[in-house]
């Protein structure tokens, strides 16, 4: 319920939170809309009417308020729920972390104005009484199989009612325009079944068991505590924490998962069905705007009781949270680039510190912050060690491609080729596993070198050959191959250099034909209907050969699938990512992870050039814990994250000459503060992004500092032309 907030006379003052890189203002708005905390409001902005949040009383904290004939009226209050305290404490407090304005985190929170209006009624339709119509309605045979229609059956509504009568719509109209016909509006029945957390219990491990009683205990508890659910792939992280779901719908709360690629998650929601009996409501971008408007307001309303969703749901208006759970805690796709830069895995936690809840993070290879709070006790740690059953971790070996190179024009090595030849003899299934979309990463002319790049931005252009184009993958820029070279006029010279799933798979097809083989990336993997697709072929066992890139690294279960071929297990170690290394390790450690889930043993092998790397022996080794010491030593060496903080801020404009003198000025302007490094400006990897200039600086700092405080004396003051942008990112995870 709403506070109501003291009234001074005929009006009260509120300020109001838009959703635009603005502050709030105050309106004014008559008592009897009872506007409190969180309300949510049309009101007038310039000539537009825009929705907006009530923080609270209005009034300047420093007395220069407007005055009061000049305050313009708050238009309506919307008739839906107000956004919970803890919604607009996470707003204040994420705007706070990231630098942004609070309207643009506010935006997140209310993305669905059509939910702010109750859903229409559902109008049924009964049989009226006969003394109302006998005398002056015509009965005729369509009319009688109307009624014949109500009276054997419930109320209908009208498209079913005619439907089920063989009329037209026109009789349904003339029947309630005689009396013959009742209309009834009901309210429209919840969009989400509960789940039942006593439907279908899974039987778990001892090792599994203790882990479930811990977060069931947390969940009991109802306090905030942060566990990290540590299982090697495969050890059935999932049902553990399914239970801790179960315990949260038993003492009626609500349940938030987090996942990376929730468009591409039939299987986790299946698996979820299966356990509670229905599925859960699911929130992410590729959702139809009806669809988004009724999920929305069933998670204020409180009938969504179970959310998974992609990171932009942690921002719903809950109103009886009890659990948050983020699987696979440790990918990068929880960072937010654009906009606000948010780290989503990071904002959960303050979600569930602000409402005083538990929350999982689940990983069988956590992100080393997340490894480094366990270590100094500000989480606790559970952990899955052994897959149930029969089933076993994969063998990991390396092919050296120094040693045993493909063959000229070809990327399998033969050593590879050679286990999946048996592979398939043995009706076995194989992942062949290339982080790379597309045919080729490159274009070039054979007669002078000339690349094809992206007129927009500093990249190559990637040859999709299933699409007959060129595609930037920043920008989204395309077109045609070009039939002479632009730069020495050759005809037909282009050729790809590297190779794309696409092209393996033209590699697979001539190697193994008798081989039926599907290319699975975010390319084909276009939503859920086609990753329910995908899994079920799978499943079904008609498919062989699996060619995928990161999409089918993680979660999936498939029984048949024994061996693993990475092609290209160096990929990611390039650049000079901070994470390089980590993120490489957690790949190659989660796509080996699909091999031998069942009773048939798995093998995995890593073809690269460096086998000495550390990751590499790493996976090898299975030696997890070693990796992340020494990659600890190293980051607290260096005074890099989770040991320092980082900071990026970008300055963009439409030409070279501008973002330089908007960058030398920034830089000018920076701070000399002990503990405070600040490197740049410099020419951003991507200098050209979408048509704009870019350049970067980086600010380091030591871990006791407090870097949002100094970016804002610093940037606060710095006035830039209109026609040039600076962005903060807080805690990078890209350095493009």
């Amino acid at each position: 319920m709403d506070d109501l907030f003291p009234l001074d006379g005929a009006f009260e003052r509120v300020s109001v939170l838009l959703p635009l890189p603005l502050g709030p203002y105050d309106y004014k708005a008559d008592p009897g809309m009872a506007l409190g905390r969180g309300a949510i409001v049309e009101v007038p902005l310039g000539k537009r009417r825009v929705v907006g949040v009530v923080l609270g009383p209005g009034g300047a904290a420093d007395g220069e308020e407007v005055a009061e004939e000049r305050l313009r009226d708050v238009l309506r209050r919307f008739d839906v729920p107000p956004l919970p305290d803890s919604v607009l404490d996470l707003v204040e407090w994420v705007a706070a972390w990231t630098l942004a304005a609070p309207g643009q985190v506010l935006r997140m929170a209310i993305s669905v104005p059509a939910a702010f209006d109750p859903p229409a009624p559902t109008v049924v339709h009964t049989v009226a009484p006969e003394s109302a119509w006998a005398v002056n309605a015509r009965l005729t045979p369509t009319r009688q199989r109307v009624l014949a229609a109500l009276t054997d059956g419930p109320a209908l509504e009208g498209r079913d009612l005619a439907r089920e009568a063989a009329v037209g719509p026109g009789v349904i109209k003339g029947m309630i325009e005689a009396g013959m016909l009742a209309r009834h509006a009901l309210p429209p029945p919840p969009p989400f079944e509960t789940p039942d957390p006593e439907r279908a219990t899974i039987p778990l491990t001892a090792e599994q068991e203790g882990a479930a009683e811990s977060l069931r205990a947390a969940v009991r508890d109802r306090r905030f505590a942060v566990t990290v659910l540590d299982g090697v792939t495969g050890s059935g992280k999932t049902e553990v924490y399914f239970e801790a779901i179960a315990e949260a719908l038993r003492l009626g709360r609500q349940a938030l998962i987090l996942l990376p690629e929730i468009a591409l998650s039939a299987e986790w929601l299946d698996r979820f069905a299966a356990r509670f009996g229905v599925r859960p409501a699911v929130w992410h971008s590729d959702l139809k705007p009806n669809v988004r408007r009724r999920t929305w307001r069933a998670v204020a309303e409180g009938t969504a009781r179970v959310m998974v969703g992609a990171r932009s749901a942690l921002f719903l208006p809950f109103t009886e949270l009890g659990l948050i759970v983020v699987d696979e805690e440790h990918e990068a796709a929880y960072k937010q680039e654009d906009g606000v830069a948010y780290q989503a895995r990071d904002m959960a936690v303050v979600r569930a510190r602000i409402e005083d809840l538990p929350i999982a993070l689940v990983s069988a290879t956590p992100s080393l912050e997340t490894v480094e709070n366990v270590r100094a006790g500000r989480y606790r740690a559970a952990h899955l060690t052994a897959r149930p059953g029969l089933a076993t971790l994969p063998e990991i070996g390396v092919i050296d491609l120094r040693k045993n190179p493909p063959e000229r024009g070809r990327f399998l090595a033969p050593a590879l080729v050679e286990e999946v030849e048996k592979t398939l003899a043995e009706g076995e299934q194989v992942l062949l596993f290339l982080n790379r979309r597309g045919y080729a990463p490159l274009t070039l002319c054979r007669g002078c070198g000339h690349r094809l790049e992206c007129p927009n931005c500093t990249a190559w252009l990637v040859e999709h050959r299933l699409l007959g184009r060129l595609i930037c993958h920043h920008c989204g820029f395309g077109g045609r191959l070009p039939k002479r070279c632009p730069s020495c006029e050759a005809e037909d010279s282009f050729v790809a250099s590297g190779p794309g799933v696409e092209r393996l798979a033209e590699e697979v097809a001539a190697r193994f034909p008798d081989a039926r083989f599907q290319v699975a990336s975010s390319d084909t993997l276009t939503g859920p209907d086609k990753a329910a697709n995908f899994l079920r072929a799978v499943r079904a066992r008609e498919v062989d050969v699996i060619i995928g890139t990161q999409v089918v690294a993680k979660g999936h279960n498939f029984p048949w699938l024994t061996l693993v071929g990475v092609v290209d297990a160096d990929l990611g170690l390039a650049g000079g990512d901070l994470r390089a290394s980590e993120r490489t390790y957690q790949l190659l450690h989660q796509v080996a992870g699909r091999a031998g889930r069942a009773e048939r043993p798995g093998r995995v092998l890593l073809q690269t050039h460096v086998p000495e790397n550390p990751v590499m022996q790493a996976l090898v080794a299975g030696d997890r814990d070693r990796f992340l010491e020494q990659e600890a030593l190293m980051r607290r060496q260096a005074g890099m994250p989770p040991f320092g903080r980082l900071a990026g801020i970008v300055i963009s404009a439409p030409d070279a000459a501008r973002a330089d003198a908007a960058a030398r000025a920034v830089a000018r302007a920076a701070p000399r503060l002990a503990g405070v490094e600040v490197l740049g400006p410099a020419p951003a990897p991507l200098a050209l992004l979408r048509g704009r200039h870019r350049r970067r600086l980086l600010v380091k700092t030591r871990r006791d500092v407090n870097i949002q405080r100094v970016l804002r004396d610093w940037l606060t003051p710095i006035k830039l032309e209109n026609a040039v942008r600076l962005g903060v990112d807080v805690d990078p995870y890209s350095f493009l």
